[in-house]
């Protein structure tokens, strides 16, 4: 897939202005109204999505539920243990989410990518749902997707919760960045093969077929 400009406008909305917000209003309110400024541009971009084109959009969502989990785990006081949590408390969300779509018709990677295609092309939500339908292929693909992306992330989640509460502070501080971006790294790294590997096996399921005819 392309890298388009409607793309890099969907993440400067849901991570670079969250961000920008956050910083900007820290000094002013503390941090738990900057997160909720944070929540602002994400809140707004899905409004407009929702005025626009009669969806909600999937990535924002998810941003937002992340802001809004992070200033409920402030909630639970200022404990340095429990500060050392709320990043992971977010990350676990997802997966969580992500496992608990299994079942479902459609896993949440599904929306996530239909939500991509329709920005990226003119009646992109529509051709998606025709493949979803047509190859069955696609939909096994995206539940092991969901599955694996869930499973490392809940496991991340629980190996530095474990850390965090065993740990002393300080080693945790210098080692846990290290195991969050080398899982993520992995994730990101297994999904890049998958997609290469599965559009090896359709292109040459393509060309057996025209073989064949």
């Amino acid at each position: 897939m392309k890298i388009r400009p409607g793309f890099v406008v969907e993440l400067a909305v849901n991570f670079l202005l969250p961000w920008l917000a956050y910083r900007f209003a820290l000094p002013h309110v503390g941090e738990t109204g900057a997160l909720i400024a944070s929540a602002v541009p994400p809140i707004v971009w899905s409004l407009i999505e929702l005025a626009r084109f009669r969806r909600v959009d999937a990535l924002s969502v998810m941003v937002v539920a992340g802001i809004v989990l992070s200033v409920a785990a402030m909630a639970f006081g200022g404990s340095p243990r429990v500060l050392l949590l709320r990043e992971s408390l977010v990350s676990g969300a997802i997966g969580v989410v992500f496992l608990l779509s299994l079942p479902m018709r459609r896993p949440l990677i599904f929306y996530l990518a239909r939500a991509t295609v329709a920005r990226e092309m003119e009646g992109g939500a529509a051709h998606f749902e025709a493949l979803w339908r047509e190859r069955p292929g696609l939909a096994s693909s995206m539940r092991l997707m969901t599955l694996v992306w869930g499973a490392g992330l809940t496991f991340e989640t629980a190996l530095r919760a474990w850390m965090a509460l065993t740990w002393p502070i300080e080693r945790f501080l210098i080692v846990s960045p290290f195991i969050g971006y080398g899982i993520y790294g992995g994730l990101a790294l297994w999904t890049l093969w998958y997609r290469k590997t599965m559009r090896h096996r359709v292109d040459a399921r393509t060309r057996t077929d025209g073989i064949v005819s």
